[in-house]
């Protein structure tokens, strides 16, 4: 008997801990999902290779979009994760500076010339002049926010009104489109290769920002200014660098974002770019468990909701539901995952395992 109840009570202490951890929540939400689709639609996961225009083998599939749609989410959730934890707010111009990057970007591979035959300069020089105008328009924010102390959603709230404007107005809202097939791997997929290249650069974004948040102070003293300016100012950091240098890595990520939305078209719609994506980044971020306060995060559970977010898009789309219907849709579902997600209501489900292991060991 006992022994009996001692491994209930280490079962009971196995799912506390388990619910305790910041991955468990997104976790089985990706998990709920997939076993939603697997139920109503085992065709859901059907995975398929076949050949794209220009004859190469590419994969395709529900699985495949997820994947590739929800690395952009991904990219976005690193730069949105670090502003939530340094200031407390989020950053709701994310759609507007990738329409901003994206614009600028064709500019300067095509000059003032909408329809080129051939680049004005190599792409990567592009995307680096458009990560240095990015990261500006970053430290725009940041300034406001740290400088001015003005809340961040409202600081933001600048560059969302006018930012497509701005980005209409750089290529003189002409809409150039660029006919070199190179340009389009970066949002389609590398000769070859069946798997969409976004997954690769999201892959490579991960991968830095794990080792720079492993091997240099960036995690510590984020958090630390996110959980108590004036204490973090007292033990000799600087909370108006670091609010901003967390807008300018944002502001990177938006850069990034912006080389693969305008690479999968090889042109720009200055209204429809990353519409409305940056309530699905600071969703993801939320989704992750982290405190939308600020203070401490965990990046890759905001990594992981990006592609939990894409995977309820995705089955939603794949069920017909309206597009203007969409976001009523995932907005329920969403409020019940992010509720889940709360600390407060993690700790809740926690303890009442251990007190009903404790109460049959009494026994």
């Amino acid at each position: 008997m006992e022994n009996n109840h001692a491994k209930q009570s280490k079962g009971s202490s196995f799912f506390a801990d388990l619910t305790r951890n910041q991955l468990f929540i997104p976790m089985a939400a990706l998990l709920l999902l997939l076993v939603f689709n697997l139920i109503m639609d085992p065709g859901f996961f059907k995975i398929t290779l076949g050949y794209n225009s220009a004859g190469h083998p590419v994969l395709s599939g529900f699985l495949i979009t997820i994947l590739d749609y929800g690395s952009e989410l991904a990219i976005l959730a690193i730069g949105m994760t670090l502003v939530t934890a340094a200031t407390g707010g989020q950053d709701i111009s994310v759609g507007a500076a990738i329409a901003i990057s994206g614009s600028v970007l064709l500019r300067m591979l095509c000059g003032t010339n909408t329809r080129p035959e051939t680049l004005v300069m190599p792409v990567l020089l592009a995307f680096v002049i458009t990560c240095v105008v990015a990261m500006l328009f970053g430290a725009f924010n940041g300034t406001l926010v740290a400088v001015f102390g003005i809340q961040p959603m409202i600081a933001t709230l600048i560059l969302y009104t006018a930012g497509r404007s701005i980005a209409a107005w750089v290529n003189n809202n002409e809409l150039p489109i660029i006919s070199e097939p190179s340009f389009a791997y970066y949002g389609g997929f590398i000769p070859g290769c069946p798997i969409p290249t976004p997954f690769f650069i999201a892959v490579l974004c991960v991968a830095v920002i794990a080792l720079v948040l492993k091997f240099t102070t960036l995690r510590l003293y984020t958090q630390a200014v996110g959980i108590n300016e004036y204490s973090a100012k007292l033990n000799g950091l600087n909370p108006v660098f670091i609010k901003i240098l967390s807008f300018v890595i944002l502001g990177l990520c938006v850069a990034v974002v912006g080389l693969i939305k305008v690479s999968r078209f090889s042109s720009i719609n200055y209204s429809v770019i990353a519409k409305d994506i940056e309530m699905d980044a600071i969703l993801a971020v939320a989704l992750g468990g982290n405190a939308l306060s600020g203070g401490k995060f965990n990046m890759t559970a905001s990594i992981i909701g990006a592609y939990v977010i894409q995977c309820l898009t995705t089955t939603l789309y794949k069920f017909d539901v309206q597009a203007d219907a969409l976001p009523a849709y995932k907005a329920v579902v969403v409020i019940a995952l992010v509720v889940l997600s709360a600390p407060i209501v993690r700790e809740k489900l926690a303890a009442l395992m251990p007190k009903s292991g404790s109460r049959e060991v009494a026994k």
